[in-house]
C-alpha cells in the first residue's frame, strides 16, 4: 500500500511557551498561507518554538514560525521563516492590541492545527513571562507528577 504523505489531523504544540510564559488567556485565529505552505503543515514540518505575534497598523503579524519549504515545490516554493498575517475580528484585535501594550504581556502562538473543515489555525496565547523561580516550581511540579506516575503503575 502507498503510504499517507498528508495528514489532516495535524496538532503542532510550542512547548516551550508554557514553560517560558504565564498564559493568561487563548485565542483562536485564522493564518494566511501559501498553496505549499499547507502541503508542508499538513506534513507535520512546523516549528513554533520562537514565533511571536505583534501589531502593524492595525493587523496583527505573527514571525518567527518556520514552515519547512515544501519538498516539491518549484520556483513557487514559499520562504520559511516570512511573516504571516493572522485573521481576527477587528474587535478582538482592538482588545489584545490594548492588552499587549500592557507592561510585561506578549503573544505567544501555543499551537498549530488544522480544523475539522481542512483549515488551519493558530492558537495563540497571551501571556506574562516567567521568572526564573517560576520555571524551577513548573520544574518540580512535572518532576513531582512523573514520580506519582511511576508508583501507580508498579
Amino acid at each position: 500500500m502507498a503510504e499517507k504523505r498528508f495528514s489532516n489531523t495535524v496538532n503542532v504544540r510550542n512547548k516551550q511557551a508554557t514553560f517560558n510564559y504565564e498564559l493568561l488567556d487563548k485565542f483562536i485565529a485564522g493564518i494566511v498561507l501559501r498553496g505549499t505552505e499547507i502541503k508542508s503543515i499538513r506534513e507535520g514540518k512546523v516549528n513554533l518554538q520562537d514565533g511571536y505575534c505583534y501589531f502593524s497598523k492595525g493587523e496583527m503579524f505573527v514571525k518567527g514560525i518556520s514552515i519547512t519549504p515544501y519538498a516539491q515545490g518549484t520556483h513557487y516554493n514559499h520562504e520559511a521563516g516570512r511573516e504571516r498575517k493572522v485573521l481576527m475580528k477587528k474587535a478582538e484585535l482592538i482588545k489584545l492590541e490594548a492588552k499587549t501594550e500592557e507592561k510585561g504581556l506578549a503573544l505567544i502562538p501555543v499551537r498549530l492545527f488544522i480544523n475539522d473543515r481542512g483549515l488551519a489555525k493558530l492558537e495563540i496565547g497571551l501571556g506574562r513571562g516567567k521568572k526564573t523561580h517560576d520555571k524551577r516550581e513548573s520544574i518540580k511540579e512535572r518532576d513531582v507528577k512523573r514520580e506519582l506516575n511511576r508508583i501507580k503503575i508498579r
